[in-house]
């Protein structure tokens, strides 16, 4: 007899989690995540959970440090319920930008939230357009890697009329390859900003790579944090002959000026997905546009539940 599953939500999107749950056709399951007085997590699991794979839709973003908290105590509390599987449904992952040593005596916190997310009890992960793909290899437990692409590109070219018209660009060259794939599925060229950072969070446009005159770019990355690199990157792109500027990402982070430099920017739209729930400055900013990717997370998560292939979902 097949076990049945359920989806939890923690407090980071509880929005995306009842929109993948409307996907699937049933209710969120019961959870309720409050704090003590001295400001810890108290975790109680409305419903039977015995022998049932347990989803847990929690990103891991602003306030960080508490949601992911809160997902290592529920994923404690399902694995105390005796939960068939856990499976821990991580839309944005949080501390993915420090993968390696850049510098003597600094972390790998990557590292760390991946082996602090596993000794918790997850027993799968599903996340979305990591930061570092290489990332996946720092669990010790199956990991599913989801694409906002599909999502993205199908509104890209609802835009495009004409692809010659059009070039994707990466802001840095560590999206390359993510912005190749794009140009691919569009059929149009791709450019590239070469960028040098002095600092964390402080970035300095220094050359482009490729032609955007007289064409419309459309910039892509995988996140907006504070948007220093989209801005400058856009100011180079109209400086070289760019008829209009466009901005994609997965993650809005949006973090400090990140709203105000949007706003004064000369980018015309950003279209994000809701792996972060928009702030109420960015939902009041008219160029921010949300895409919903709970299809994306629904159909992953019945087909991981059911042991069906998940590739098709890449594409």
């Amino acid at each position: 007899m097949s076990r049945d599953f359920k989806v939890f939500s923690g407090n980071s999107n509880p929005q995306l989690a009842r929109d993948i749950c409307a996907y699937l056709q049933r209710p969120l399951s019961r959870a309720e995540v409050s704090r003590f007085s001295d400001g810890e997590i108290n975790v109680e699991i409305g419903e039977n959970a015995r022998g049932i794979d347990c989803f847990l839709v929690q990103s891991t973003s602003r306030p960080t440090n508490d949601h992911l908290m809160e997902l290592l105590v529920m994923i404690d509390a399902l694995k105390r319920a005796s939960a068939g599987s856990i499976t821990a449904v991580i839309p944005y992952y949080g501390y993915a930008r420090q993968d390696r040593k850049v510098a003597p005596r600094t972390p790998i916190t990557a590292k760390l939230v991946a082996d602090l997310i596993t000794s918790a009890g997850a027993d799968r992960v599903l996340s979305m357009d990591m930061h570092a793909g290489q990332i996946q290899g720092f669990f010790n437990i199956p990991f599913d890697h989801l694409y906002a692409a599909p999502v993205l590109v199908e509104h890209m070219k609802k835009k495009v009329e004409n692809p010659d018209d059009v070039v994707i660009v990466s802001p840095d060259a560590g999206g390359v390859e993510r912005a190749r794939a794009y140009s691919k599925r569009l059929g149009c060229t791709l450019a590239i900003v070469d960028k040098r950072r002095a600092k964390a969070n402080v970035a300095e446009v220094m050359n482009l790579i490729g032609d955007v005159s007289g064409k419309h770019a459309i910039l892509l990355d995988d996140m907006i944090d504070t948007a220093g690199t989209l801005a400058n990157a856009a100011a180079a792109l109209v400086e070289k002959g760019a008829t209009r500027v466009s901005a994609y990402a997965v993650h809005p982070v949006f973090s400090g000026p990140a709203i105000q430099r949007l706003t004064d920017s000369v980018i015309d739209e950003v279209v994000v997905a809701d792996t972060i729930p928009l702030s109420e400055a960015a939902q009041a900013c008219p160029k921010i546009k949300a895409l919903s990717v709970a299809k994306l997370f629904g159909e992953a998560i019945r087909r991981i539940h059911s042991a069906d292939s998940l590739s098709s979902l890449f594409l």
